[in-house]
C-alpha cells in the first residue's frame, strides 16, 4: 500500500512518519501532485498557524489538488482544521471540504482555563471505522487554541470550554483534532484503521 504524507510548511511531519515507522509502515512525504494523486492513503498533517500554513500549500497549488483527492485522506491537527471552511486564525479562508468554521477558544475568567490547550483529553460519541477498537473516553494527545464546533460530521468528541468535534468524516476525508502520532496506543489503532479503510 502506497502512503503519502504531504510536504508543505508543516511542524509534525517527521513525528507523523516516526509514528507510522512504529506500526511498520513506510510513508512518502512528498508534495508531487502525480505522487499524491496515485497514492492508496494520503495524510495530511499541520502544526503552527492557519494562515501561514494555507499561504504554504499555495506554493505549490496543493490547495486545489487537496479538494480533489478520492482516495482516503487524514487530516492531522491544523490539517483537519485546514479541511474545513475557515478559520478565526487571522481570518483565513481553507480548503472549504468541511462546511464548518474554526474557532478560538474563549474560557471564562472562572474556568481557569488555559489557551493552548495541551495536554492529554477524552474522547468519547465515537463513531466510524476510523474509531474502530478505540474505547469510549480514551485518552488522546491535544495541543491547539483553535476548534471544531459540534457537526453532523462529527465522529468523536471532546469537551474543554465546551464540547467540540475531536475528530470529523465527510466522504473520503477524515481529520482528528489530537496528534495521532502522539497518542500511545490510541492514535497508533487510530492510524492502522485509517490505514485499513
Amino acid at each position: 500500500m502506497d502512503t503519502v504524507i504531504i510536504k508543505y510548511n508543516a511542524g509534525n511531519i517527521q513525528s507523523v512518519l516516526y509514528a507510522l515507522e512504529r506500526i511498520g509502515v513506510n510513508a512518502t512525504v512528498t508534495a508531487n501532485h502525480e505522487a499524491i494523486l496515485a497514492a492508496d492513503k494520503v495524510i495530511f498533517p499541520g502544526v503552527g498557524e492557519a494562515n501561514s500554513a494555507m499561504n504554504s500549500l499555495k506554493e505549490s497549488n496543493l490547495h486545489q489538488l487537496i479538494p480533489t483527492l478520492k482516495q482516503p485522506v487524514l487530516g492531522i491537527c491544523v490539517g483537519m482544521q485546514l479541511l474545513c471552511k475557515y478559520s478565526e486564525e487571522n481570518n483565513t479562508d481553507c480548503l472549504g471540504i468541511f462546511d464548518e468554521p474554526v474557532k478560538l477558544f474563549k474560557p471564562n475568567a472562572e474556568d481557569n482555563l488555559k489557551v493552548p490547550k495541551i495536554g492529554w483529553n477524552n474522547i468519547y460519541d465515537l463513531k466510524s471505522p476510523l474509531m474502530q477498537g478505540i474505547d469510549e473516553n480514551s485518552f488522546c494527545y491535544f495541543v491547539h487554541s483553535y476548534y471544531v464546533p459540534l457537526t453532523e460530521h462529527g465522529i468523536a468528541t471532546a469537551n474543554y470550554v465546551q464540547p467540540y468535534s475531536a475528530a470529523i468524516h465527510k466522504n473520503n476525508f477524515y481529520g482528528v483534532q489530537f496528534h495521532a502520532e502522539k497518542s500511545s496506543t490510541v492514535g497508533e489503532q487510530i492510524l492502522q484503521n485509517f490505514l485499513k479503510i
